[in-house]
């Protein structure tokens, strides 16, 4: 069984770092790309960052240069290094697999539950 599980969140200050991770269970993930998405309250959600099997990155607009995304595939985790956190940034934050390159989250088959992220002024 196919399983992610996401970790990191938490309630800071702008300005601040956070990382979340993203471990992967149930299959070799290092063969499929990976993503971060979120979702504030009342809005769809979004695609932050994606990583290919091959390790190239895509980060969206209003995250490029603040977040990172990464991956060990030896530790079936991926990451996202967040810096420079601002209030819109709150959000519940998830993890996804199997994610196709058009940074759809329709185009990716497993999610993990998410992690919530909370940035206050």
């Amino acid at each position: 069984q196919v399983q992610l599980v996401e970790s990191g969140g938490g309630l800071v200050q702008a300005g601040v770092s956070l990382r979340l991770s993203c471990t992967a269970s149930g299959r070799t993930f290092s063969r499929y790309a990976m993503g971060w998405f979120r979702q504030a309250p009342g809005k769809q959600r979004e695609y932050v960052a994606i990583i290919s099997r091959s390790g190239d990155t895509f980060h969206a607009e209003s995250v490029k240069g603040r977040f990172t995304i990464s991956r060990d595939n030896v530790k079936n985790t991926i990451y996202l290094q967040m810096n420079s956190l601002k209030p819109d940034d709150t959000a519940t934050y998830y993890c996804a697999s199997d994610c196709g390159l058009g940074f759809r989250s329709e185009e990716c088959d497993y999610w993990g539950q998410g992690t919530q992220v909370t940035v206050s002024s």
